[in-house]
């Protein structure tokens, strides 16, 4: 079924809104596009929010990046299309792209932390192994010659060093679900860190998930190794950045300052917890007299 190309240019200032509400963009930031053939690609412009897109600002250009029809209000296409050009060129499944910066993402790109696999079921299931690109200069063509090489035909989502995050898929709904779940999963990585813990899915477990995967049309190339713990064996330089000191507590009986150091890899026993208890109801009783 043909989609009327106004239709098209509607869902894409829809999606831009939806992504500036998320806070995945600030400013003018961001970008996305359809392709509408195997010439013509409809992409946003420079330098306007996503988040007041209009169906009329849509830009179409050529698989080049030359923009070939001219905008009813004088738009100019993205400087960054040269990356959604690259996927669509490496990729001919995919039919559209969105680039954006999720900030808790964005967050693992600037640490320049892998993002972790094997913890969180949904995350494998809809996003799979998540690469990271080196940082490469917005704009020129070394930012998407830096990501095509990570782009095999399981991937969906790729991190760009110190940048952001691209989601591409045979719809842009279906993308804009991918950036969502992305930055779901990078947020509950870090609030992971202050509850001190992580638990890895085990070999059986990761294959057990991945075969349900394959069940509903997703193929995903970790499951030839998953039993061998292939999954999670990228995960140490996240695993490292919990601290693994033992939990102590301390207290000044006299009504001193009490401190707890923080809790990474276990919980205070009941005589220390009880005890940092007493100590702060005590100074909480002293400061009402």
């Amino acid at each position: 079924m043909n989609v009327p190309l106004w239709q098209m240019k509607k869902l894409m200032a829809d999606i831009g809104h939806k992504i500036w509400i998320k806070g995945f963009c600030a400013g003018n930031e961001g970008n996305h596009s359809l392709r509408l053939d195997d010439h013509r690609v409809l992409c946003t412009p420079t330098g306007i929010s996503k988040g007041f897109l209009d169906p009329d600002d849509m830009c179409i250009v050529d698989m080049e990046g030359k923009q070939i029809e001219q905008n009813p209000r004088g738009r100019k296409r993205t400087s960054e299309v040269l990356v959604h050009l690259a996927i669509y060129k490496k990729r001919p499944d995919v039919k559209a792209v969105i680039h954006s910066h999720p900030p808790h993402a964005t967050a693992f790109c600037i640490a320049g932390i892998p993002l972790p696999s094997g913890i969180h079921p949904e995350a494998e299931v809809f996003l799979g192994k998540v690469p990271t690109a080196p940082y490469a200069t917005p704009s020129k063509q070394e930012l998407p010659d830096s990501i095509t090489p990570l782009i095999g035909p399981e991937t969906n989502t790729v991190l760009m060093g110190n940048h952001g995050s691209v989601t591409f898929s045979t719809d842009l709904v279906d993308c804009y679900y991918k950036l969502e779940i992305l930055d779901a999963y990078c947020r509950i990585l870090l609030l992971s860190k202050q509850v001190g813990h992580i638990n890895e899915l085990s070999p059986s477990q990761m294959t057990e998930l991945l075969q349900v995967k394959q069940k509903f049309g997703m193929k995903d190339p970790r499951l030839a190794c998953a039993s061998t713990g292939c999954v999670t064996e990228d995960n140490q330089p996240f695993l490292a950045t919990f601290d693994d000191r033992p939990a102590t507590a301390s207290c000044d009986c006299d009504g001193g300052p009490v401190t707890a150091a923080s809790v990474p890899s276990g919980n205070l026993d009941n005589a220390a917890f009880e005890q940092m208890v007493q100590a702060i109801t005590d100074q909480i009783m002293a400061a009402r007299k």
